[in-house]
């Protein structure tokens, strides 16, 4: 009879970080945080800010400036090699002007280079050549989403908002976010958008593109994907199936 090693993992060495990634995340999300601590690869240090930028605290920028720049202060303590402002619907709620100006808050407050999760998303859709695209979210309203995606060229060919309370994202399962992209998946379309940083979509990437045979992209997939393109010097790409053709870019 085999028998397993009774490996003792609190007795384990814990790998000091080659990089860091700085997150500023929204107050209510409560998904971010442990999904990217669970699919990031070895040597990629993952610390986080919260900040009230979205929900019933989203608001104009000028209102929202202070907020932003004191979370990422606050990073900057952790040396992070880069920080992301975290937020979909929010980032893409300000444009791309606006999107600009959220980085150049984070940049100015820390002197580290910044992302926005609006920018990596579309950057995402470019590099899978999806230009024509299904969008599901857990939102009130996918309006902002649809607006930015169209100023950058890309098109929604259908769309659907759960019009959930955020307390109630995770409720979603892969499961139904899957049963959700077989549903309104469109001929038409090249891939499948599943927007939100605060949901289990990213758990689903790998049985969507199964499902409906095309690629898919996530907020915190493409999050993960262009900060480890940034950062490949230092934190080599490793295979990652479950996070579907995306990463597969990487290599």
């Amino acid at each position: 009879m085999n028998v397993m090693p009774n490996v003792n993992r609190e007795s384990a060495a814990l790998i000091p970080p080659r990089a860091r990634l700085g997150l500023i995340i929204p107050s209510v999300n409560t998904f971010s945080e442990p999904q990217f601590n669970h699919f990031a690869p070895e040597g990629l240090g993952i610390h986080v800010a919260r900040a009230r930028v979205a929900g019933e605290w989203k608001r104009p920028l000028p209102e929202m400036k202070e907020e932003i720049a004191e979370a990422a202060k606050l990073l900057s303590d952790a040396h992070p090699d880069v920080i992301v402002f975290h937020c979909t619907d929010t980032s893409m709620t300000q444009g791309p002007q606006g999107e600009g100006k959220i980085l150049d808050i984070v940049t100015e407050a820390t002197g580290v280079g910044a992302m926005a999760t609006s920018r990596l998303v579309l950057e995402a859709l470019q590099t899978l050549g999806m230009k024509k695209v299904v969008l599901l979210t857990p939102y009130k309203s996918n309006k902002a989403v649809i607006d930015y995606l169209t100023a950058a060229g890309i098109t929604v060919v259908n769309d659907v908002a759960l019009k959930l309370e955020a307390k109630d994202f995770g409720k979603v399962t892969p499961a139904d976010w899957t049963k959700l992209a077989q549903d309104n998946d469109r001929p038409e379309a090249d891939g499948i958008f599943l927007s939100c940083t605060n949901t289990t979509q990213i758990e689903a990437i790998a049985d969507v593109e199964r499902v409906v045979g095309k690629p898919v992209v996530n907020s915190n997939q493409a999050v993960l994907w262009g900060v480890m393109r940034q950062l490949r010097d230092k934190v080599p790409a490793v295979p990652m199936p479950k996070l579907g053709r995306l990463m597969q870019s990487l290599s």
